[in-house]
């Protein structure tokens, strides 16, 4: 018998409003894939549309080779954008609203124009790009113990939570996007360093593939759009009395602090 998508789609929508994490998926209900896991993703993306939420863009996760190697895929995932996760400009993110939060570092792009070829070229996703600002993204799971696998992670909306942006917007001719630096430090210690060719090898890349398949699923990307073109360096834990920074080579440090 196949999951029940619906079902499975209602226990993580529970689990995100309760805060209370569910097992794995891919444990639970045998016969779960990634094909089944974008139809559960797209289901409750409908019902926050539905519920008035608007989709602002899109993150890229799964784009480093190692954690790509670990899941055994050979490529990202994606997941929504929703303006309600949006807390750049809130004083600080409240972990009680989240269950097991972590952060990472990465550079977001902002369309000024849309991509809807299904196959863009590298200059095409450049020239449609407005400017880039250093972000942090704040995942989570509806996972318990993060105890995921590819599918779990997809359904549950690429472990999407929140997103910071910074406001130090440049253009790509003013940054390296290939060898530039990223540090994130926790109340002034480094517990994270990256490079902008961890992400696919230049987040451009990344970029490219979510054109494409934005484009193959049916919600091509439009002007307006943000991007999280995935993590520059290792993720990390956290919790109340928090505060990151993160310092990304061409920007200025962005400041996130978690109460």
């Amino acid at each position: 018998m196949p999951p029940d998508l619906e079902m499975i789609a209602a226990a993580l929508a529970d689990a995100r409003r309760n805060r209370i994490a569910i097992p794995p998926i891919t444990e639970t209900s045998p016969g779960f894939d990634v094909a089944s896991a974008y139809a559960v993703q797209e289901i409750n993306t409908r019902k926050r549309l539905a519920a008035g939420e608007r989709i602002v863009g899109r993150k890229i996760g799964l784009t480093s080779p190692a954690v790509q190697t670990q899941l055994g895929v050979d490529e990202p995932d994606y997941g929504m954008l929703f303006d309600r996760d949006d807390v750049s400009d809130a004083a600080s993110v409240a972990v009680a609203e989240l269950m097991q939060p972590k952060i990472e570092a990465e550079i977001a792009f902002v369309l000024d124009k849309p991509l809807k070829s299904a196959n863009p070229g590298i200059e095409e996703v450049a020239s449609a790009i407005g400017y880039a600002v250093a972000a942090a993204e704040i995942v989570d799971s509806a996972i318990a113990d993060w105890r995921i696998k590819l599918a779990d992670t997809v359904a549950d909306n690429a472990s999407g939570a929140k997103f910071v942006l910074g406001k130090d917007r440049r253009k790509l001719s003013e940054i390296d996007l290939h060898l530039g630096g990223m540090e994130m430090c926790l109340n002034g210690k480094q517990v994270s360093v990256g490079v902008g060719a961890a992400c696919l090898g230049n987040p451009l890349n990344a970029a490219r593939w979510l054109a494409r398949k934005m484009a193959e699923v049916g919600r091509p990307l439009d002007a307006g759009d943000i991007i999280l073109s995935g993590a520059l360096g290792p993720m990390a834990n956290v919790a109340a009395g928090h505060e990151f920074a993160v310092h990304v080579q061409g920007f200025k440090p962005l400041h996130v602090v978690f109460a």
